[in-house]
């Protein structure tokens, strides 16, 4: 592709960070607007219905809303190599760091967004005025209003004070374990990103890397996770630290050593939200029984699970399931041995239950939305 796409965003979005870096990977030309503009307010937002980033325009005119669903449009072009691995495992392996990566990390991106506002909120106070549209008398007003609505998103998500600690602790632990990792290989399944790479880059670029108190500890605590935040957002491999690293995925599906241990801490959070997140989607949608083709809400309500001995109440969220049923679909269409090996694998790492673990009614896609089917 030649002609420009435009990408309707900003620096500190997280979805956003997602979707951009997929194009600068795949060499696909673009420039970045924040969605203030004249052309978003009369041609865009009529179509898509939300001011949602991120969202792409194609240089048809034709827009694409969702980090995810841009990516899967491009995917499925002629002359796109996918960034989705061909073997069982590693095709699996890579689908649910997709998960983990766009809602399983929100708490800890959220938290070290909000909760530091000495060292943060003078600059996040002009990554928010930069979204206010011009005329208006007291951008940074408005641009409060838009920081203080974050802050209570962040608590729906579970991010309250009796919770700072454990979520602080997984985290570090986290960082350690994914440095150690990125010390051996340059992206998680081998020399090249894969969809899972990019899911993990969503909280990890716009929030974690960028914002000044946790970048500050990345690049203490975990430089070479930090220099993976570069790297995703640099054209062509950029592992010249390797040297002579292949730029492919590791061969016979293989899954690193270091990146198990990883795979494992991510499991004693993840595993019980989502089965908590199914549990109370479920009551919500026996309760609800919305029509056929309903947007689906961010949240339908809260989901209660432990992690660490500490009660965790965090919005249940449908969007979960919608990425969630991918990977499932994906493990339903391998032959029997494939399924063996993935079963084990995730059987050795905790996370069988999320071959299985869903909801009672499917996120679909219909018009830019998110909807019941």
């Amino acid at each position: 592709m030649t002609e420009i796409c435009t990408l309707y965003g900003a620096p500190f979005s997280l979805y956003t960070g997602k979707a951009r870096s997929y194009l600068i990977k795949q060499g696909i030309p673009y420039r970045e607007l924040i969605p203030k503009t004249a052309h978003f307010r009369n041609n865009v937002l009529p179509t898509v219905h939300r001011t949602m980033m991120p969202t792409l325009e194609l240089p048809d005119n034709a827009f694409i809303q969702d980090s995810t669903v841009i990516i899967d449009y491009f995917e499925n072009q002629p002359g796109i190599t996918s960034t989705l691995p061909d073997t069982p495992k590693q095709k699996i392996i890579a689908l649910l760091f997709d998960v983990i990566g766009s809602e399983g990390l929100l708490r800890p991106a959220m938290h070290y967004r909000w909760n530091f506002k000495e060292d943060n909120d003078d600059f996040m106070e002009q990554c928010f005025c930069t979204m206010v549209p011009s005329g208006i008398d007291d951008p940074l007003a408005q641009a409060k209003k838009g920081m203080d609505r974050m802050r209570g998103a962040a608590v729906a998500f579970g991010v309250k004070p009796e919770l700072f600690s454990v979520i602080e602790t997984a985290y570090e632990e986290l960082l350690d374990l994914l440095d150690e990792h990125f010390l051996q290989i340059p992206y998680l399944l081998g020399g090249r990103p894969s969809i899972g790479d990019f899911g993990l880059i969503a909280p990890f670029y716009g929030h974690l890397s960028r914002d000044p108190y946790p970048s500050m500890i990345m690049k203490k605590r975990a430089l070479r996770v930090f220099r993976w935040t570069e790297r995703m957002n640099r054209p062509g491999m950029d592992i010249g630290e390797f040297e002579d690293y292949p730029g492919a995925f590791l061969a016979d599906d293989e899954i690193p050593e270091t990146l198990k241990p990883v795979l494992k801490l991510l499991s004693e959070d993840f595993v019980p939200e989502t089965m908590a997140a199914a549990e109370c989607i479920n009551k919500w949608l026996e309760k609800s029984n919305p029509q056929p083709g309903t947007p689906v809400e961010r949240g339908v309500g809260l989901g209660e699970f432990e992690f660490r001995g500490v009660k965790i109440q965090a919005l249940a969220q449908p969007y979960r399931f919608f990425l969630l049923t991918r990977m499932q679909k994906a493990f339903a269409g391998l032959d029997k041995t494939g399924q063996e090996t993935v079963r084990a694998l995730f059987d050795e790492l905790d996370l069988t239950q999320l071959l299985s673990i869903n909801i009672n009614r499917a996120v679909m896609r219909h018009d830019h939305l998110e909807v019941w089917d």
